[in-house]
C-alpha cells in the first residue's frame, strides 16, 4: 500500500464513521497532513453536540467502531474534553475528540506505508467545506444532538 492509497483507505474509514451517525452531522474537511511515510485525515464536526448529548455521540460511533473490529487503545474520559481512541484490524488509528463548544474532531492517521503522493480527500462534505480555512466553531443546529434534554435513542434525521 503506498501513501495515496492509505489516505483513500483513511477517507472510507471516516466515510462509514460519518454515515454510521443518526441523525447526520454537518461536517467539514480538516487539515490533512503527510509525514515521511504515513497520513493524518481529519474531519471536524460543524453540528453543536450539547453538553448532555456529548456521551450518546461517543457511544454510536464506539459502538460502530467495535462492530468494525476496531480495539480501543485509550480515552480520555474528561467531562470538558472526552477522546477514544481505537485501531483498526490493519493498524491505522482512529479517533474522536470533543473539544471547545461541543465540536467533535476525528482524525485517522495511517500506519507507515510506501512513499508517494497524495492527493486531498475527494468525499462531498455535508455543509460548507472550511478545507484550507480556519474551521469556526460548531454552527448547525440539531433538534436531537444540540438538545439540552435528556438523551434517548437517536433515530430520525
Amino acid at each position: 500500500m503506498n501513501m495515496q492509497e492509505a489516505a483513500e483507505h483513511a477517507d472510507k474509514i471516516l466515510d462509514g464513521t460519518f454515515a454510521a451517525i443518526k441523525p447526520t452531522v454537518h461536517w467539514t474537511h480538516g487539515e490533512s497532513t503527510q509525514g515521511s511515510c504515513d497520513v493524518s485525515r481529519r474531519r471536524a464536526v460543524m453540528t453543536v453536540i450539547s453538553e448532555a448529548r456529548r456521551g450518546s455521540f461517543l457511544g454510536v460511533v464506539e459502538r460502530y467502531w467495535k462492530s468494525q473490529g476496531y480495539n480501543q487503545i485509550g480515552a480520555n474520559r474528561s467531562m470538558k474534553s472526552p477522546a477514544m481512541y481505537f485501531q483498526t484490524p490493519d493498524e491505522f488509528n482512529v479517533r474522536l475528540l470533543i473539544g471547545d463548544n461541543g465540536q467533535a474532531f476525528f482524525e485517522v492517521a495511517t500506519p507507515c506505508v510506501e512513499k508517494s503522493s497524495v492527493s486531498p480527500p475527494t468525499s462531498k462534505t455535508i455543509g460548507p467545506n472550511y478545507a484550507g480555512k480556519p474551521i469556526p466553531d460548531p454552527n448547525i443546529h440539531s433538534d436531537f444532538w444540540s438538545s439540552g434534554g435528556p438523551s434517548s435513542s437517536p433515530s430520525g434525521s
